[in-house]
């Protein structure tokens, strides 16, 4: 015989691959903006474009932490570090 589940249970469970979904979005969006500033600076791209790509990445990067993707913490050490990449 079949056990009942209960009906706040199945709605985590659909709540929580909503979420998943969400969170999945922000972080590709994060990475491909990474990918795409070092890509950038290992092909010594103009100064300018690097600017913007690293501009992109960081807002990206806050978007994710706002968002709770990523925590604070995380998001300042990305940022950091791309920062002083970019400089090179």
């Amino acid at each position: 015989m079949a056990k009942k589940v209960k009906r706040s249970v199945v709605k985590r469970a659909e709540e929580a691959i909503e979420r998943k979904i969400k969170n999945k979005t922000y972080k590709t969006q994060m990475k491909n903006a990474i990918k795409k500033l070092l890509d950038a600076v290992k092909a010594k791209e103009s100064p300018e474009n690097v600017n913007k790509l690293l501009k992109n990445a960081i807002s990206t990067i806050d978007k994710a932490a706002s968002k709770g993707v990523i925590h604070k913490n995380q998001a300042a050490r990305r940022k950091s570090r791309l920062m002083k990449t970019a400089k090179i």
